[in-house]
């Protein structure tokens, strides 16, 4: 049996009794409910999505919400509360309120009060939030059709440059978009608004996460560049992780940016179409790389 995340999540898939007309449970950025209401979880673990030694307190708490707020905007919706657990290393005096510094920082960043939570004593330092919000018009990964055009928020790659920094030992002077990343929450209304038809964040990479939209919508994908952040390679911009940039198909490109430029944003990257053949390629060659969890 396949040990990785994707494949268990498609076997999770299949066990889940199908959703009432008009939700979605498994297989999107969030879950829709009745009346377009969001819910989305998200796990941050010591040791695997951050080390202490790196990231400081309020940078974890700050990220572990963000992540999650990065989620509703792949829906293109709006925060609405959140709720945080955590368990604790009992050496480690002071870590929570640290923790709920940063926490409290990035929910009234982006208008998402916390609400309650639960903690506990642990091993090690996690953190698993829990946000709700709303979407006037969700914006799932299944609606894309061949030949419309494929954007992304901003460039990639600064997230995984940086952490390449870290694990050789050397000094990552701009590791802002690893520790506190910034949830792109009013481009995907911008997006929805302008008719995207599929949309996620690339918390995966973007070798992993568009053949995700591919799939959903039973599409191909022809890149023909990736736009790349500074100090960082075009093997981070596609194969790195934690990038939290939204990537979005649209019928009508400069409909999309005509969006964006109302809502005072970067205009969106235009970075390749959908395409009526299967597979995601990037100058004609299959894309490859992005990031996976293997569970025992």
């Amino acid at each position: 049996m396949d040990d990785g995340e994707f494949a268990f999540i498609e076997r999770l898939a299949e066990r889940l009794p199908d959703r009432p007309e008009g939700q979605v449970g498994v297989g999107d950025d969030c879950a829709v409910l009745e009346g377009n209401r969001l819910i989305a979880t998200d796990l941050l673990v010591e040791g695997v999505h951050f080390r202490s030694a790196w990231a400081n307190p309020a940078g974890i708490g700050w990220k572990a919400l963000a992540v999650n707020l990065s989620d509703l905007a792949a829906m293109g919706g709006t925060p609405e509360s959140a709720v945080v657990a955590v368990a604790l290393p009992p050496d480690r005096p002071g870590l929570a309120d640290e923790l709920l510094a940063g926490l409290l920082a990035c929910a009234d960043r982006f208008a998402c009060p916390l609400v309650g939570g639960d903690t506990s004593a642990g091993p090690e330092l996690f953190l698993a939030v829990t946000v709700t919000g709303h979407a006037e018009r969700p914006v799932l990964r299944s609606g894309a059709a061949p030949g419309e055009t494929v954007l992304v928020t901003g460039p990639l790659g600064a997230a995984s440059a940086a952490l390449e920094q870290l694990e050789a030992g050397d000094d990552a002077p701009d590791a802002g978009a690893l520790h506190r990343p910034l949830p792109r929450i009013d481009e995907g209304l911008a997006a929805a608004t302008a008719g995207a038809t599929a949309m996620l964040d690339l918390s995966d990479g973007l070798a992993v996460d568009l053949p995700r939209i591919a799939r959903a919508s039973g599409v191909g994908i022809a890149l023909d560049r990736v736009p790349v952040a500074d100090g960082a390679s075009e093997g981070q911009a596609v194969g790195g992780g934690d990038d939290y940039e939204l990537c979005f198909t649209a019928p009508d490109p400069d409909r999309a940016r005509a969006a964006f430029t109302e809502a005072g944003l970067r205009e969106p990257i235009a970075i390749g179409v959908t395409t009526a053949d299967g597979g995601v390629t990037f100058g004609g060659q299959p894309l490859e790389g992005g990031w996976e969890h293997r569970l025992r």
